[in-house]
C-alpha cells in the first residue's frame, strides 16, 4: 500500500520557524516576479525569466516535496507510489516545454499556496497541549514526620505520603484529607460550577483550587496516574488518531496521479500508432494532454470557498482551525453539551424567595453576612439584593453549618436545610420542592428559627433552547453530558429538550461517551469549556469550545465560539452545509471542464491556448462561487 506521509513533510519544510518564514518569504517574491511578467510591453524572453523564477522560488517546496515524497513512498511500498506535487510539477514542467510559462506559474501559485495553508493548519494543531500542561502541579509541601515541611517535585510523592496544602494553592495530586476542611472549586475536573465542601475522608483531586483554609491529604496516587495526568494522556492518545476520512483522500491521492499519467501516456501511444503526426505534433499533443488533466481549477474548487466560509464564520464570532472541520461539521449526526458554563451561564442565580413579613427587615443583615463569604452561592445572593445597606459584621464561617453573626443582641444565620434540626413547615415544604427541581437552597435564620428561604441555580442561556431546536429539527441527536448530579442533569435536559441526559460523568468517562457516541453516530461533535472536557473534545469528531472558557478548552477544540453564543453553533451548521455543496459544484464543474479540454484534444480540435482559456475560465467561475459564501446567511434558517 502506498502511504504518503502528509505529517513529515511539515517537518521536514516547515517544522521551524526560520525554515517556514523562508519558505513563505521564497513565496511572495515568486508571486512578485509573477505580476511583474503581467506587466505589458516587455521582452518575451524577460516575462519567461520572470515566470520561470515565480515556478522555482513559489514551488521549489512542492517540487521537491513531490520528488522526495514520492522517492520515500516508492522505495517504502516497494511500487511506483506518486503525488499531487509530482503531478503539479510535471504539468508545470511541460507548460514550460511547450513555451507557456505564464500557465505554468499559475498552477505552482495556487497549488503552493493551497499548501502552505494546510501546513499552517497543522503546525497550529500541534500547541493544544501547552496550556493543559501549564496547569500541571509541579511541587509539593511534603510533611515529614516531625511536622517540618519540605518542598518536593510531586513525581517524588508516593502513595501515604502526607502533604499540607494552604488556602488558594493548587492541590498537588490526588489524595484524601486527613486534618481540616476546605471549600474546593473542582469545576476543570467535574464541570461543577459551585466549590465542593471537604472535609476529613473526603477525595481530592490534582490541579483543583483550593479555597480560604488549609488541611492536610494523604496521597492516594501517584502523580502520573491522578485524574488530572489521565486527562493529559487521553488528549494527547486522542490528538495522535488520523481521522478515518483524512485516511481515505491520502490513500485515494496516489491512484489519481497514477491514473493522469497512464492516461496521458496512453493517448501518447494511440496518438503514435494510429494518428500520422510528427514527433514534435506528438510531443505537442502529449503535453496539451498533461496540461487538461491538470487540476488546475480542481485545486481553486475548495481554497477560495473556504476561506470565504471562514471569513464569513470570523464576523460573525466562530472561529473555526482549519477549512477540513466544516466538512465534519456539515455531516454531524450527533452533537453532546457539557452543562455547566455551555448550555448554562456557569455561575448560580438567585431563582426563587419566600421571606415572612420580619424577614423582609432582616434582609441588610443577612446579605452583610454574605458580602463576607468567598462562595458563589454568597456572590449570588449578594448580587441579586444591591440597593441593601451595607451593615459592618463580624461574621465566623463554620464548615458545613453556614455563616453566623451577631447583631444587636441577636444571632443570624445563613446556611443549608442540613444545618437546621426543625424549620416550620411552609418554609421545609417549599425547600423540598426546590430542590426536587435541582436548585440549591440557602435559609436565613434569625436565633436558630428560619424566617427566610432562597432557591439558587446555574440557569440555562438564553439562546440554548433555540440552538437545541435546530438541532433537533434538521436530524442530529442532542445529548448533555455533565458531572453534575442526576437530577440537577435531568432538570436542565427537561427544561431544554435535550433527548439524552447522562450525569455523573467524569472527564475519562466523557471521553468514552463521546466514543460510544461516534460508534453509533460516526461523525460526533463536543461542545464543552472546562478542563474537564477536553478529553472529550479531543475525542470528538469535531471539538467546539466557548469562548469564555479555559485555555486547554480552546486551544483543544476545532472550533471557537469567541463571543460564547451557542446560537452561533446553528449558523455554523448551516453555512458549513452550504460550504459542502459550492465545493461539489466547483469539483464537478472543474470535472467537466477537465473531460471536455480531454475529448477535444483527442478529437484535435483544441490547442494550448484554448486548454489554457479553458482552465483560467473555469478557475474563475470555481472561485467567484466559492465568494458567495462571504455573504451572511439569513436567520430564517434557524427559525
Amino acid at each position: 500500500m502506498c502511504d504518503h506521509d502528509h505529517n513529515s513533510h511539515t517537518h521536514q519544510h516547515h517544522g521551524h520557524a526560520h525554515a517556514f518564514k523562508s519558505a513563505i518569504f521564497a513565496y511572495v517574491i515568486g508571486l512578485i516576479a509573477f505580476l511583474l511578467g503581467l506587466i505589458p510591453g516587455q521582452a518575451s524572453l524577460l516575462v519567461n525569466v520572470l515566470y520561470g523564477l515565480t515556478v522555482i522560488l513559489s514551488g521549489y517546496h512542492v517540487l521537491s516535496e513531490g520528488l522526495l515524497e514520492t522517492w520515500q513512498a516508492s522505495y517504502k511500498a516497494r511500487r511506483f507510489c506518486p503525488n499531487t506535487h509530482l503531478l503539479m510539477g510535471l504539468a508545470a514542467m511541460g507548460a514550460m516545454l511547450i513555451g507557456q510559462f505564464q500557465e505554468a506559474a499559475l498552477l505552482i501559485l495556487i497549488f503552493a499556496g493551497t499548501h502552505f495553508l494546510e501546513d499552517y493548519a497543522e503546525a497550529k494543531s500541534k500547541k493544544e497541549m501547552t496550556s493543559l500542561l501549564a496547569m500541571q502541579p509541579q511541587e509539593a509541601r511534603l510533611l515529614a514526620g516531625d511536622g517540618t515541611v519540605n518542598i518536593v517535585p510531586v513525581q517524588d510523592l508516593v502513595v501515604g505520603d502526607r502533604v499540607q496544602v494552604l488556602n488558594g494553592t493548587q492541590i498537588p495530586i490526588d489524595g484524601r484529607i486527613v486534618s481540616g476542611q476546605a471549600v474546593i472549586n473542582e469545576a476543570m475536573i467535574n464541570g461543577e460550577s459551585i466549590p465542593q465542601e471537604k472535609s476529613v475522608g473526603d477525595r481530592v483531586y490534582a490541579a483543583t483550587l483550593n479555597g480560604n483554609s488549609s488541611f492536610v491529604m494523604r496521597v492516594t496516587r501517584l502523580a502520573d496516574q491522578t485524574t488530572f495526568a489521565k486527562i493529559l494522556g487521553l488528549v494527547k492518545e486522542a490528538q495522535a488518531k488520523q481521522s478515518p476520512v483524512a485516511t481515505r483522500i491520502q490513500r485515494l491521492e496516489p491512484v489519481y496521479v497514477k491514473g493522469a499519467l497512464l492516461f496521458t501516456a496512453l493517448y501518447a501511444l494511440v496518438m503514435a500508432l494510429w494518428a500520422s503526426l510528427s514527433l514534435h505534433e506528438l510531443a505537442y499533443r502529449t503535453l496539451v494532454m498533461l496540461i487538461a488533466l491538470s487540476p488546475c481549477a480542481l485545486a481553486a474548487s475548495a481554497i477560495p470557498a473556504t476561506l470565504s466560509a471562514l471569513s464569513n464564520l470570523a464576523k460573525q464570532g466562530v472561529l473555526v482551525k482549519g477549512g477540513s472541520h466544516l466538512h465534519q461539521v456539515s455531516g454531524l449526526s450527533a452533537i453532546a453539551f457539557d452543562k455547566t458554563g455551555t448550555l448554562t451561564q456557569g455561575r448560580p442565580q438567585v431563582t426563587d424567595i419566600l421571606l415572612s413579613a420580619e424577614a423582609e427587615q432582616l434582609l441588610a443583615v443577612w446579605v452583610s453576612m454574605e458580602r463576607q463569604a468567598n462562595h458563589p452561592l454568597a456572590q449570588a445572593i449578594v448580587a441579586h439584593y444591591t440597593s441593601l445597606p451595607v451593615l459592618d459584621l463580624e461574621v465566623s464561617n463554620q464548615m458545613g453549618q453556614g455563616l453566623y453573626a451577631d447583631y444587636r443582641g441577636r444571632s443570624y444565620q445563613v446556611a443549608k436545610p442540613t444545618a437546621f434540626e426543625a424549620v416550620a413547615p411552609d418554609y421545609e415544604r417549599q425547600g423540598r420542592e426546590w430542590e426536587s427541581q435541582g436548585k440549591t437552597v440557602v435559609y436565613l435564620a434569625q436565633n436558630q428559627e428560619v424566617l427566610g428561604a432562597v432557591a439558587l441555580m446555574d440557569i440555562a442561556k438564553e439562546d440554548a433552547r433555540q440552538t437545541l431546536d435546530y438541532f433537533k429539527r434538521v436530524g442530529v441527536k442532542t445529548v448533555m453530558l455533565t458531572g453534575d448530579a442526576e437530577l440537577t442533569g435531568q432538570v436542565i435536559g427537561q427544561q431544554l429538550g435535550i433527548q439524552s441526559v447522562q450525569a455523573q460523568v467524569m472527564p475519562d468517562q466523557k471521553a468514552e461517551e463521546i466514543r460510544k457516541l461516534m460508534d453509533k453516530h460516526q461523525m460526533v461533535a463536543m461542545v464543552g469549556d472546562g478542563v474537564n472536557d477536553a478529553p472529550a473534545l479531543a475525542s470528538a469528531s469535531l471539538g467546539v469550545a466557548m469562548g469564555q472558557g479555559t485555555d486547554v478548552a480552546m486551544e483543544t477544540a476545532d472550533v471557537i465560539l469567541v463571543r460564547n453564543q451557542l446560537q452561533s453553533l446553528s449558523y455554523l451548521h448551516r453555512l458549513a452545509k452550504k460550504h459542502d455543496r459550492i465545493i461539489w459544484q466547483n469539483i464537478g464543474f472543474s470535472m467537466l471542464v477537465v473531460l471536455a479540454l480531454v475529448i477535444m484534444n483527442v478529437g484535435q480540435v483544441s490547442n494550448i491556448a484554448l486548454s489554457v482559456v479553458g482552465h483560467e475560465g473555469s478557475t474563475l467561475l470555481v472561485i467567484l462561487n466559492g465568494l458567495r459564501l462571504l455573504v451572511p446567511l439569513s436567520s430564517r434558517g434557524e427559525s
